[in-house]
C-alpha cells in the first residue's frame, strides 16, 4: 500500500472507542477552547469582509454559520474556521521544527460532521484523528526551513478528519487525502516580513479547500496516491524522506497539545507569564525600566523575536503586533493582561508601548534550544535606571502540556471571550452541550451557535 493508503487504513479503523478518558476530556476543552475565539473573533475586520463575500456567492444552505444563517460546507469551513483562527487564541501543538495549531481543523470537522448527521461522539473522533495526523506530521515532516507553511501538514489533516466524518470508505479517503495533499502546498511568507491578514486566513483557506477535494472524493474524483513517496511527491519536493508506521498510531496526541493562557503568537506564552510574574511581585513602573532582555528558544527567536522571520520592532497592525514578542512583552507590562482589547489600532500605535516595546532585546540561547518542545524555556531580565536588575526564568506556563489548563479555567476564558456576543444563558448551554457532547447530536451544538450575535 502507498503512504496515503495506510493512512487512510489508520482514519477508518479509528473509533471513539480508542480514546482514552482523559484524551476525551481534553477534546472537549479545545472545542470549547476554540468555540470561544471563533466568538470573540466576530468583530474582525477581516471576517466581515469574508462574510460579505459569502453572502454575495451564496451557497446551498447545508452546514450552520456561527452567528446564524447556512451554507455550503466549503463555505462554512472557511468562515468558521477563519473565526477559530483569527485572535490567534487557539491551541498549539509544539514538534522540534514545526508549530501547528490543531484546532483550526474544528471548522471543517464540524461542518462535515453537521452534514453527515453525526453524533458528538463521531465527530469528537473524527476530530481526534485531524488532530493525530497534523501533529504526527509536524513531528516527521517539517517544512517551514524550506519556505512552506505548516498548512502543508494540514492539508492531510483536514482531509483526513472530513472522510472520518464523512464516513468515506478507505478508498476514497486515501484520495481525498492525495487530492489534499497534492494541490495545497503553501508558502511561508505567509508569517514572515510585513505581516497581513492572510496570516489569520492561511489555514482557514486550506481547510475549504482541503474539505471540497474530500468531496470531490465522496462523488469518486480519484487522485495521486503516491502523494508522500512519488517522484516529486511531498518527499521528494519539500520534506526528505520520513516515516510513520500508522497502522501503530493511537488517537492521544490531543494530550500533548496546548492551551494559551494569553492572547499572544504560542511561543510567547512563558515568557508573558514571567514578565506578568515580574510585574505583580515588583509592581513595576514603565518608567524605571531602563531596558528588558529576553532569552529564548532559537523557534520563538526566528519567528516572533526578530531573528529569520523578520524586525519585530516595527509593528503597526494587529497581525504584526501578535507575532512581535516586544510589543507583547511591553502591553503586558502596561496593561497588566494579553486579551484582544491589546490588539486594537489604537492601542497598537499609542507612544508609551511603541516606546517600551524598543527597549525589549530577544536573543537565542543554545542551551535552551535542547529543552524545547518538551519544555518552553525563557530568561527575562529587566534592569531598571536605578540599577537593579529584576530576572525570572521560566520552563512553561499554566495551559501547556505540563500542566494542563482545567475545566473550569477553560469555561472561565470561554467566558470572557463569548460575553461581548452572547448572554448569560446561552453561554452556559454552549458550555453544558460541550461538556456532555459524547451524549449529543452535532446539530445539537450547532444550533446553539446560531444564536449568537454577530458584531456590529
Amino acid at each position: 500500500m502507498t503512504q496515503a493508503e495506510q493512512l487512510a487504513a489508520f482514519v477508518v479503523r479509528a473509533t471513539y472507542e480508542d480514546l482514552s478518558e482523559e484524551a476525551r476530556q481534553e477534546l472537549k476543552i479545545r472545542v470549547l477552547d476554540a468555540l470561544g475565539c471563533a466568538i470573540g473573533a466576530l468583530n474582525g475586520p477581516p471576517l466581515r469582509m469574508l462574510l460579505a463575500q459569502l453572502e454575495d456567492f451564496g451557497g446551498n444552505p447545508l452546514v450552520t454559520l456561527l452567528g446564524g444563517g447556512k451554507t455550503a460546507p466549503d463555505r462554512a469551513v472557511l468562515y468558521n474556521g477563519a473565526l477559530v483562527r483569527y485572535l490567534d487564541f487557539n491551541d498549539s501543538y509544539l514538534a522540534k521544527n514545526e508549530t501547528c495549531h490543531p484546532s483550526d481543523n474544528l471548522g471543517a470537522v464540524l461542518a462535515a460532521s453537521e452534514y453527515a448527521g453525526k453524533s458528538g461522539k463521531d465527530f469528537l473522533t473524527a476530530l481526534a484523528v485531524a488532530y493525530q495526523v497534523q501533529c504526527r506530521l509536524s513531528d516527521v515532516a517539517p517544512v517551514r526551513a524550506k519556505g512552506f507553511d505548516h498548512t502543508t501538514q494540514g492539508a492531510y489533516a483536514v482531509a483526513a478528519g472530513v472522510a472520518k466524518a464523512l464516513g468515506l470508505s478507505q478508498k476514497k479517503t486515501a484520495h481525498a487525502i492525495a487530492i489534499s495533499g497534492t494541490a495545497n502546498n503553501a508558502l511561508r511568507v505567509t508569517r514572515t516580513g510585513s505581516l497581513s491578514h492572510w496570516k489569520g486566513l492561511a489555514y482557514p483557506h486550506t481547510a475549504f479547500a482541503a474539505t471540497s477535494d474530500t468531496f470531490l472524493a465522496m462523488h469518486g474524483i480519484s487522485g495521486p496516491l503516491e502523494v508522500f513517496e512519488g517522484n516529486k511527491g511531498l518527499m521528494d519536493a519539500i520534506t526528505g524522506h520520513f516515516e510513520i508506521a500508522w497502522q501503530a498510531e493511537d488517537l492521544e496526541i490531543v494530550r500533548r497539545t496546548n492551551i494559551k493562557k494569553y492572547n499572544a503568537e504560542f511561543h510567547s506564552q512563558s515568557a508573558l507569564e514571567g514578565i506578568l510574574e515580574l510585574r505583580e511581585a515588583y509592581h513595576l513602573h514603565p518608567d524605571e525600566i531602563e531596558h528588558i532582555e529576553i532569552e529564548i528558544f532559537d523557534v520563538a527567536y526566528h519567528i516572533i523575536g526578530g531573528g529569520e522571520e523578520g524586525d519585530k520592532h516595527k509593528v503597526q497592525t494587529k497581525e504584526e503586533a501578535d507575532h512581535s514578542l516586544p510589543y507583547m512583552i511591553a502591553v503586558a507590562l502596561l496593561d497588566g493582561e494579553v486579551m484582544p482589547r491589546q490588539y486594537t489600532p489604537k492601542r497598537i500605535q499609542r507612544h508609551d508601548v511603541q516606546t517600551l516595546l524598543r527597549k525589549v532585546d530577544v536573543r537565542p540561547n543554545n542551551e535552551m534550544n535542547a529543552l524545547f518542545p518538551e519544555l518552553m524555556p525563557c530568561r527575562i531580565r529587566v534592569f531598571l535606571k536605578d540599577g537593579r536588575t529584576l530576572s525570572v526564568e521560566k520552563e512553561d506556563y499554566e495551559g501547556f502540556y505540563t500542566q494542563p489548563m482545567s475545566w473550569p479555567k477553560a469555561t472561565e476564558k470561554f467566558e470572557r471571550l463569548a460575553q461581548p456576543f452572547t448572554d448569560e444563558e446561552l453561554r452556559q448551554g454552549i458550555i453544558e452541550a460541550v461538556g456532555r457532547l459524547e451524549t449529543l447530536e452535532v446539530q445539537q451544538l450547532t444550533e446553539l451557535l446560531t444564536y449568537v450575535r454577530r458584531g456590529e
